[in-house]
C-alpha cells in the first residue's frame, strides 16, 4: 500500500503550491476533487476538458514532481431529484471523461439517495425497521430501483472512457453506507462497482471496519485513512446517531479525528492487514477533517500514523 491524500485539507492553497506542500511532507500522490460537491479548487474540471493546453500544463505539473493522481474524487448525492442534483450528475460524468485524459482509472464517489417517490423531491434516508412494513417499504423499494437505474447507465459511461474501478464511498445518508449495501448495488449492476473503505463512517455507525473488510473481499477498491472517536461519556447518554454539526465537536457523540486519535495503532495495523489479505494493495488517501485540533497538527499526527501502520 501506499500514501495519498485527499488535497481538500489544502484548498486554500493553489493548485502548485499545494503540490509543493504535499511533496514536502513525503507523499507523491493526490487524490483531488474532480466533481461533487467538492471545492474543486486544484482541479478546474471543465477548464481542463475545454482547452487541452491547460490540460497539458496541468499534467506537466505532476510529473516534474514525480507525482501522480491516486483517485479522481466526486462524491455527491447525484440522485437528489433537482436542479442541484442534476448539475453534480452532470458532473459526476465529466469527471469520467477528465480521468480517461488525465490517465486515471479510478474514480471515487457515493452512491447518492432518491427522494422517497416520484411525487418527492427530499432525499429520505430509511435507518428503522420497526415500522417499515407499514409505510416505509414502498419507499426503500422506490430508492434503489432509482439508485439501480441511475447507475447502469453510469457505469456504461465508465466503461466507455477507461475506468477500471468505481470506489463507492459508504457514506451515512446514502444508499451505500455498510458492505451489505455496496454488494446489493455491486451486484444488480456490474463488478466494476466497489467500495472506498472509510473506517471513519462505519465507527460511527458502531461496526467494527476489521470485520467490514473482511466481509468485501474482492471489493475493496480503495481506503480512506479516516479516523473517528465515539466520544465518552456522552454516545452512553445518547446513543450514536447525531444530528449536530461538525463543528460542535464538544458536544457531539462522536466525532472525525487524526488518524490515531480515536483507534490505536495497533488497531489500524490489524486493519491494513487484514484489507490487504482480502485483496487490496493500492492507496490509502489521508482525508483529514479533525475539528478538535488544527489542520496542520490534524495532518502531521494522521501521516505519521499512517506511516507506521499502512502494510506495505
Amino acid at each position: 500500500m501506499k500514501l495519498s491524500i485527499c488535497t481538500e485539507v489544502f484548498a486554500e492553497l493553489s493548485y502548485t503550491e499545494m503540490l509543493d506542500k504535499v511533496k514536502s511532507l513525503g507523499i507523491d500522490a493526490v487524490e483531488m476533487t474532480a466533481g461533487g460537491w467538492g471545492a474543486r479548487t486544484h482541479c478546474p474540471t471543465k477548464e481542463l476538458l475545454e482547452d487541452d493546453n491547460k490540460l497539458a500544463a496541468y499534467k506537466a505539473e505532476l510529473e516534474k514532481r514525480g507525482m501522480e493522481i491516486a483517485a479522481l474524487n466526486t462524491s455527491c448525492n447525484q440522485l437528489w431529484p433537482c436542479e442541484l442534483g442534476r448539475e453534480y450528475s452532470d458532473s459526476m460524468y465529466d469527471c469520467v471523461v477528465l480521468a480517461s485524459k488525465l490517465g486515471v482509472k479510478k474514480i471515487v464517489c457515493m452512491s447518492g439517495l432518491p427522494a422517497g417517490s416520484e411525487h418527492d423531491t427530499t432525499p429520505n434516508w430509511i435507518t428503522s425497521s420497526v415500522t417499515m412494513t407499514a409505510y416505509m417499504q414502498p419507499t426503500v423499494e422506490y430508492q434503489w430501483k432509482t439508485t439501480i437505474a441511475w447507475w447502469k447507465e453510469f457505469t456504461v459511461h465508465c466503461k466507455k472512457y477507461g475506468i477500471e474501478q468505481v470506489a463507492i464511498e459508504e457514506f451515512p445518508c446514502q444508499m451505500v453506507y455498510n458492505p451489505e449495501t455496496l454488494w446489493t448495488l455491486r451486484n444488480a449492476v456490474d463488478p466494476i462497482i466497489g467500495i472506498n473503505l472509510d473506517p471513519s463512517h462505519l465507527i460511527a455507525l458502531g461496526a467494527d471496519p476489521i470485520a467490514s473488510a473482511r466481509a468485501l473481499k474482492g471489493a475493496i477498491y480503495h481506503l480512506h485513512g479516516k479516523d473517528a472517536r465515539i466520544e465518552r461519556g456522552l454516545a452512553e447518554i445518547n446513543g450514536l446517531p447525531e444530528w449536530k454539526a461538525v463543528t460542535e465537536v464538544a458536544d457531539r457523540t462522536w466525532n472525525y479525528v487524526a488518524v490515531g486519535c480515536g483507534k490505536d495503532l495497533q488497531w489500524w495495523k490489524e486493519f491494513f492487514s487484514v484489507c490487504r489479505m482480502m485483496g487490496y494493495d493500492g492507496y490509502v488517501s489521508l482525508e483529514m477533517e479533525d475539528l478538535t485540533m488544527s489542520t496542520e497538527a490534524g495532518v502531521l499526527t494522521s501521516i505519521d500514523a499512517l506511516k507506521q501502520t499502512i502494510s506495505l
